[in-house]
């Protein structure tokens, strides 16, 4: 190595030349290199040699390497790249001219004079040859060269970095350049240490000519990792082994970095331009940018007229390059411009993201095929050029450009977000539903409500529930979709305006129409097929959902349909439409079993055995039992073969086609207009309108002699076996009346369950115990005395053969006198024989009606017929008998003793044996109480006690 290979001593001698002719000139320079140190390059005299650390890397080619160490007062700034050379010594001696190239990160010579703010004395030591720029050494040469010093503020002056000295030093081992900067005294080595450390990571993201940077044995690396699309991944490693990532994305014009925290990434905080190393322009972006931009010299300003707005320009391709759930955080978030260069480029990137294609959709692929996209659908299916992406603002998704499918369902794209909608807070489920109706969908991962923010800055057009159900009234889909629809928007009716907003919600009916407005519409969730109903709007079964009932649409089972008053209208006016026939009949398949329909529903009309058109309620099913009960000129109809084969049985018995009995049911009737025969008369013994109203109809056309048949048939069937039970129905009122089993009306045939009648009327024959007693209500009825009944009773009364007890006797013609005000006399007729209270059968002539209870004491029992003393008249009338009372005359024998029944103890013992009230009258007491009887019967008998007028005759007891 030469002595001094630069020449230092002759550009030394050419600038102490300048200096002497020009004392002007050394004070201009001083000045200049002050201000420079004081204000354009204070606290960066890491990021300056850094820089110039990097500019030497890329210049040799090697991964650079910056090390920073302390010897005592020493500091010591090595890197590897590119030795000192001639054109780099006049740089660092000119305080304007610069030797690197366009390529080079630093455009001026000025950066160097940052090791001044740390020192005045300065050695650049490289491999080529080292350098010393020191302050008392220029004072000793401007004193030694008889040139005036300028006084400065702080003492003498002078330019250090003019003057330089060459040195026979090298650097330190490994590396190729090394700056040692002898501190002043005020500077603080800990605390400049300690800031160098906080610029390591910046220094790295700024500087991609570095590789690592070493801070005394705090070393930090710089890793760089392709991830395809121009996308790389930036990291770099703290000492304590801490990773710090960022996804990195370079234009033409800059390079992004946006920070990854646990591999997602996240806006970064309000930061500065860099170009590449930080300046004072303060920015409030998502993403840090490294700009190629021109600067003032000190670097810390942008030159005046700077095109800033350019950088932006591929800032959606960073965007693209991003796996689709991170990219909505390169988008800036509102807020105010932290500088003038915040606020253009802010306007900027928002502009270039508002208009490429970047924004992970979903869209359709009916509406966006391969072959042909519709003109309103910026998508394409096959890779785009460049061109063809700016101009459609809409491009594939990376992942789909190696194998594109056409497989059903929304197909992932990207759009320029003014061509996109937003549905925030979509799920998954209803994005793959709502693409069709949208086109380009925002997917639902950067949907969320966080996410409306940075949307509303792309101008992506926001949707509502209003606007999805806009758009459904013009969709043709299967109802399964609608199904899946409805339970995707679900979630989102929380309150009554959401629901509102749903209001207009198309909803498929199970005829195929699509008609508007759950509120319009009737659920069934007992269909498990389509029936076309057309006289309601009945949801298809298959879109059948709860959320149609919480929007309005109104719980409709298959009974309410077939009940509808729509549906009765309907029958008045085309009773005969095929249509209509078919959706009853496919409705009535799906009836739950036992369900009673209004009989009105026996109009539809239906095809019988012949061809011919009839109600349903005129026809009978083939093979129908009833058939086989009725009389032989019957008005009843076969129901044609085919239409038995193509329906289910029960449905079409539960509109009225026979096969047993038919039910005729109302609710809250008005009066006897029912059709039923004898119906009038039933009504009328009814003390109200019942609420409901339900009876057997066509009973009148049952053959005589197949009553035994019929009953089995009613009894065979729910729906009539409960009718039968009801004793004051109309059914079972009518058979007691007139149906006939044995040439005898089923009303006086003897109900199991009754004791009165057990020895008087016959059973029921051919029928097994547990069919008799549910027949109980149509036989006789002990409460109910019919004409028929009377007759039966008092002829079996007047048959010797019969062996009632005297009970069932009593109460037989007890029943029988209190019916006689309801009863037609004339139609019963007078009995030739009556039963005695002891069970002889006598002459009505002998026979006395007990109609005073005393007189049951003094007369005979086979000349006495009892019932009640309260009824005896009724009897007496019925019976054609005379009274007892009428008939015989009784006189007391004897005086006694007279007292009051409160003067007597026999008298309140009596009360209080029999619960006898307090009497009045005579209380007369006899030893022996005999009564002498004359008329009907004749005899004097003894009697414990009679009553005459107000008086009481009584037998003494023996004690008394």
């Amino acid at each position: 190595m030469t002595q001094d290979p630069f020449g230092t001593a002759d550009l030394r001698a050419g600038v102490l030349t300048a200096w002497r002719n020009s004392p002007t000139r050394l004070r201009e320079d001083a000045a200049t290199e002050a201000d420079l140190v004081r204000a354009g390059y204070r606290d960066r005299l890491l990021t300056e040699l850094a820089q110039n650390a990097a500019d030497a890397a890329v210049k040799a080619g090697v991964s650079g390497r910056v090390s920073v160490r302390l010897r005592g007062r020493a500091l010591h700034i090595a890197n590897t790249g590119a030795p000192l050379d001639l054109s780099g010594v006049h740089a660092l001696t000119a305080l304007r001219a610069s030797g690197k190239t366009g390529t080079s990160v630093g455009r001026f010579g000025v950066g160097f004079t940052a090791v001044l703010s740390a020192g005045d004395e300065v050695e650049f030591r490289s491999t080529t040859g080292s350098l010393r720029f020191s302050r008392a050494q220029t004072l000793i040469e401007l004193r030694d060269n008889g040139i005036d010093i300028p006084a400065g503020a702080d003492g003498p002056a002078v330019p250090v970095l003019r003057l330089a000295w060459s040195v026979p030093v090298a650097p330190a081992t490994g590396f190729d350049s090394e700056i040692v900067v002898w501190l002043r005294e005020d500077v603080d080595a800990a605390q400049l240490l300690a800031a160098m450390r906080a610029e390591v990571v910046d220094l790295l993201l700024e500087l991609p000519g570095l590789h690592s940077i070493r801070i005394e044995d705090d070393e930090s690396w710089r890793a760089v990792e392709d991830a395809g699309n121009g996308l790389q991944q930036v990291g770099i490693t703290s000492p304590s082994g801490e990773d710090f990532r960022w996804w990195q994305y370079t234009t033409a014009r800059a390079r992004w970095l946006l920070p990854l925290r646990d591999g997602r990434a996240v806006a970064a905080r309000p930061d500065v331009l860099r170009a590449p190393t930080r300046t004072d322009e303060e920015l409030s972006l998502p993403a840090l940018v490294i700009a190629d931009i021109a600067l003032q010299p000190d670097r810390r300003r942008l030159m005046p007229g700077a095109r800033v707005a350019e950088l932006a320009e591929g800032y959606a391709g960073f965007a693209r390059a991003l796996p689709p759930e991170d990219r909505l955080a390169l988008v800036p978030a509102p807020g105010f411009a932290r500088s003038e260069a915040d606020g253009l480029l802010r306007e900027a990137l928002v502009n270039e993201l508002r208009e490429h294609p970047w924004l992970p959709v979903l869209t359709d692929p009916d509406r966006a095929s391969a072959d042909s996209a519709p003109a309103d659908l910026d998508v394409a299916i096959t890779l785009p050029g460049i061109d063809e992406v700016m101009r459609t603002g809409v491009a594939p998704l990376p992942a789909e450009i190696a194998g594109l499918s056409t497989t059903a369902g929304p197909r992932r794209a990207d759009a320029a977000p003014n061509r996109a909608s937003v549905f925030l807070g979509v799920t998954t489920e209803l994005a793959d539903l709502l693409a069709g109706l949208l086109g380009p969908l925002v997917i639902p991962e950067l949907s969320g409500r966080a996410c409306a923010e940075l949307l509303g800055v792309l101008d992506v057009h926001r949707i509502g529930l209003a606007r999805v159900a806009e758009l459904t009234g013009s969709v043709q889909r299967p109802p399964q979709w609608w199904y899946s629809l409805y339970d995707a928007l679900e979630p989102f009716v929380t309150d009554p305006l959401a629901a509102e907003e749903l209001g207009a919600l198309a909803v498929p009916l199970s005829d195929g129409r699509l008609v508007t407005g759950p509120r319009t519409v009737v659920l069934d969730d007992q269909l498990e097929e389509a029936v076309a109903v057309p006289w309601a709007r009945l949801v298809h079964p298959e879109a059948a959902h709860e959320l149609l009932g919480r929007l309005g649409a109104q719980q409709a089972g298959v009974e309410d349909l077939l009940t509808d008053t729509a549906l009765r209208a309907e029958l008045d006016y085309r009773s005969d439409d095929e249509e209509l026939r078919e959706a009853v009949l496919g409705l009535a398949a799906h009836l739950p079993p036992d369900t009673t329909l209004p009989t009105w529903l026996g109009a539809l009309e239906l095809p019988d055995d012949t061809g011919e058109l009839r109600p349903a309620d005129e026809l009978l099913l083939p093979d129908a039992p009833l058939a086989e009960v009725l009389i032989a000129d019957s008005p009843f109809g076969t129901l044609d073969t085919a239409v038995a084969q193509r329906h289910p049985a029960a449905a079409l018995r539960a509109i009225g086609v026979g096969w047993g009995f038919t039910v005729v049911t109302e609710t809250d009737p008005t009066g006897p207009d029912h059709d039923l025969d004898d119906e009038d008369r039933w009504w009328q013994g009814l003390p109200e309108d019942p609420p409901e109203f339900a009876a057997v109809r066509d009973l009148d056309l049952v053959a005589d002699g197949a009553w035994p048949q019929a009953l089995r048939l009613l009894l065979a069937e729910p729906a009539t076996r409960r009718l039968l039970a009801d004793r004051d129905g109309y059914t079972a009122w009518w058979l007691r009346r007139h149906a006939r089993v044995g040439d005898r009306p089923l009303g006086v045939y003897q109900a199991g369950s009754d004791p009165v009648f057990a020895d008087l009327l016959p059973e029921l024959p051919g029928f097994t115990p547990a069919d008799s007693a549910a027949l109980g209500a149509v036989l006789a009825d002990p409460s109910n005395i019919t004409a028929d009944l009377a007759v039966a009773l008092l002829e079996a009364l007047a048959d010797p053969a019969k062996k009632p007890t005297p009970e069932a006797v009593s109460q037989t013609y007890r029943r029988l006198a209190a019916a006689v005000p309801h009863l037609d006399l004339d139609e019963i007729g007078v009995p030739e024989r009556v039963r005695a209270l002891s069970g002889a059968v006598i002459d009505p002539d002998l026979a006395l009606v007990l109609d005073r209870p005393w007189l049951g004491l003094a007369l005979p029992p086979d000349r006495l017929v009892a019932g009640d003393i309260e009824h005896a008249g009724e009897l007496a009338t019925l019976l054609d008998v005379a009274a007892a009372s009428e008939a015989v005359h009784a006189e007391v024998l004897g005086a006694g003793k007279r007292t009051t029944w409160a003067d007597e103890p026999l008298g309140v013992l009596l009360r209080l044996q029999f619960g006898l009230p307090s009497l009045t009258g005579e209380l007369v007491l006899h030893d022996r109480l005999e009564v002498r009887l004359t008329g009907a019967y004749e005899a004097t008998v003894a009697v414990p006690w009679w009553r005459a007028g107000d008086t009481t005759h009584v037998q003494r007891l023996p004690s008394s």
